[in-house]
């Protein structure tokens, strides 16, 4: 019955049971499939396509997987026919809280102790983006976090973190130690010399200001790498 409505009418003309609203209202949103919950953020489907419809060709575009499905741009949710700047707008901001909420667990406070501490929250925020970012972890006398902020974006295939940057907010955050971070968008965990260059270079530079960096690390959709622990730093 249900697949019959999904091509003959409008999401508000099928049984009240199969309506993608009704059923997130009465049995919770964790009951609805990826399609559903994106036919509720279409609204609306065309005289050929139900809402349903198009949210099975957005996951089919995004090859039927959430974090590809985050990585498409407006435009390219736009080559749907059917789905217009709003309907992709809304879904791109969507998928943009879903992300933000997985990375907004708070940064651990307590002493860091090894680079599996910090190296999920550095993958939940930087390693769906496709675009490299040079991100530092401040860290305090006591060894736990005050701030981790990003100091520089690049392009695909690499970004240029400059020392002074660093080491300037390190005393402007009153920080005696460092963890370094960036993403690698192609998957690669291995560090490319030019990463390991960087790492010596601000290294040494905050060694004169009686800084510490405890770690590089790098992450990408295939997990981290962390320099520490792999005796390289």
């Amino acid at each position: 019955r249900c697949c019959m409505q999904e091509h003959k009418y409008p999401i508000n003309q099928w049984a009240k049971d199969d309506r993608p609203r009704e059923k997130l209202r009465y049995t919770g949103a964790e009951n609805l499939s990826h399609s559903e919950l994106l036919a509720i953020l279409i609204q609306n489907g065309t005289r050929q396509k139900s809402a349903i419809d198009l949210a099975k060709e957005v996951l089919k575009l995004g090859k039927d997987n959430l974090v590809e499905l985050g990585k498409l741009t407006v435009k390219e949710l736009m080559s749907i026919k059917g789905i217009g700047e709003a309907k992709a707008i809304s879904i791109a901001a969507a998928l943009e809280l879903g992300r933000r909420q997985q990375a907004a667990a708070p940064l651990p406070r307590d002493l860091v102790k090894s680079s599996q501490d910090i190296a999920g929250i550095l993958q939940a925020r930087f390693s769906h983006l496709r675009h490299e970012v040079f991100a530092v972890l401040y860290l305090n006398r006591a060894n736990k976090i005050k701030q981790l902020e990003v100091v520089s974006e690049g392009g695909i295939t690499g970004t240029v973190a400059d020392p002074r940057i660093i080491l300037r907010k390190a005393l402007e955050q009153d920080a005696v130690s460092l963890v370094l971070c960036h993403n690698h968008p192609s998957g690669s965990l291995r560090p490319s010399r030019a990463d390991e260059q960087l790492t010596l270079k601000i290294k040494e530079a905050a060694s004169y200001l009686d800084i510490t960096v405890l770690d590089h690390i790098i992450v990408s959709e295939e997990g981290y790498f962390s320099f520490a622990d792999e005796g390289l730093i």
